[in-house]
């Protein structure tokens, strides 16, 4: 069974009749109990203790077929179509080798979220749209066994004491639980999937996200080792154009990226070091800040380094480093437009080092050099909108300078002005004055006044 048909498979579960679901759910209760009664507990967890979830599936499957057609599974199960004794174990199998009904989203390469919002309500995001599961779930219970399947193996555990807990599969999908008493109706669970699809510029501008000379200017920038900042709300792709911006880095140079948890790939740069922050362990030690690893980075002889995402007092730390020699540094943040990544930028410094505003201003005028926007339309739609210069002000803080401008409504981008590492790299020889001609040549100019 394909992972698009167990997808629907569970959709079809979820809106079916109360009494058809009671009876299809104990049928699978029945079979796992049988299953697991055949081959003995220890040699279960022996089979489902390896990460490879299809190795599993296909070991377990012959003891699941066996009990089904013994007849154990009660005589419900002896009156399933072969199309339903599928499902069965299938679903069967989901639960003992991977995690439950939500195993065959995880598997379904579209779909980039998955929200279980307590037992009664399960949805999953496709292509930036919401859809609703139903109840997929027999009960608070199974959520809580799947969220400690999930941390037990990282050391992590979610309690009363500690009822919020972020984590990471081994496939780098990031996991956040929250359980009652903060989470009011129920276990809560959240899933964000990163592509592994997405993974250049080029790509990008395949799927529309952006024209091929705005891809074009910001690979320069990259190479160009221009400080630059991602900035945008939530889901709007910040992660995926920071790690399509990150593959521009030459291969000569040394990577080390510091993230909270890890998403970024290199397929095919040879010289990455990638970092990742650590929360406390259950004797509450052994923490790891995203501060910690900016510091130890700077004595790692890093050419670039790549931060995931700033959000405290890392902030100061990161922009000293674009201060002192590491240009083409890398980030994302949140934040609705570049005066508000400024913002934000500025608050997040204070918490690191007790300055006033002006001079933390100063700080990042003389460390970034650009902050490029990413957006999401209501569509579920994603581009790489503005891209803006950062600079010091005549009378002191930060200048912004529009470059790119994005149309949202009509999706049209338009050039503003050109950036000046442009002429810089043509007098220094960097770039290559035919190719720049040519790429100027395919810019739909609009004016700056």
């Amino acid at each position: 069974m394909s992972v698009r048909e167990r997808v629907e498979r569970a959709r079809r579960v979820a809106t079916a009749g109360q009494g058809r679901v009671a009876e299809r759910r104990e049928v699978v209760r029945a079979a796992k109990r049988g299953m697991l009664d055949r081959i003995g507990y220890t040699e279960a967890a022996r089979i489902v203790s390896s990460t490879d979830i299809v190795r599993s599936r296909e070991e377990l499957r012959p003891a699941v077929e066996a009990v089904l057609n013994a007849g154990a599974a009660g005589e419900m199960a002896a009156m399933l179509a072969s199309s339903e004794r599928e499902e069965v174990i299938s679903e069967v199998l989901d639960d003992v080798a991977g995690l439950g009904p939500l195993q065959p989203l995880l598997e379904d390469d579209s779909v980039s979220e998955i929200m279980v919002n307590g037992c009664h309500a399960t949805f999953f995001e496709r292509g930036g749209v919401l859809y609703p599961l139903g109840e997929v779930f027999d009960g608070e219970e199974q959520i809580r066994i799947l969220i400690d399947r999930i941390i037990s193996p990282l050391g992590r555990r979610v309690d009363e004491r500690s009822p919020i807990v972020n984590a990471r599969l081994p496939s780098g999908y990031r996991v956040n639980a929250v359980i009652p008493p903060v989470a009011i109706d129920g276990p809560v669970l959240t899933i964000r999937k990163f592509s592994d699809r997405i993974s250049s510029l080029d790509e990008l501008v395949a799927l529309g996200s952006l024209p091929g000379w705005y891809a074009r200017l910001l690979s320069w920038a990259v190479q160009l080792r221009q400080d630059l900042a991602v900035a945008g709300g939530t889901g709007s792709g910040k992660t995926t154009l920071l790690n399509a911006l990150s593959c521009e880095i030459p291969t000569s140079e040394r990577i080390v990226t510091i993230e909270d948890s890890a998403e970024l790939k290199f397929a095919r740069h040879p010289h990455v070091v990638r970092l990742e922050a650590r929360e406390a362990s259950i004797e509450g030690e052994g923490a790891v800040t995203i501060r910690d690893l900016v510091t130890n980075a700077l004595r790692m002889r890093p050419d670039r380094i790549v931060v995931g995402e700033v959000r405290g007092a890392e902030c100061i730390d990161m922009l000293q480093a674009m201060n002192t020699g590491h240009d083409g540094s890398l980030t994302t943040l949140h934040a609705g437009t570049e005066e508000e990544a400024v913002v934000r930028l500025t608050l997040l410094a204070r918490y690191g080092i007790n300055l006033p505003s002006e001079l933390i201003e100063e700080q990042i005028a003389m460390a970034l050099d650009g902050i490029v926007m990413s957006e999401r339309r209501a569509d579920g739609r994603r581009f790489v909108s503005s891209y803006s210069g950062v600079s010091r002000a005549e009378t002191g803080g930060v200048r912004l300078e529009r470059y790119v401008t994005f149309d949202s409504a009509r999706g049209r981008w338009a050039m503003r002005r050109e950036p000046a590492f442009i002429e810089e790299a043509l007098h220094s020889g960097r770039l290559d004055r035919q190719e720049v001609e040519r790429w100027r040549s395919s810019c739909p100019w609009r004016s700056a006044s």
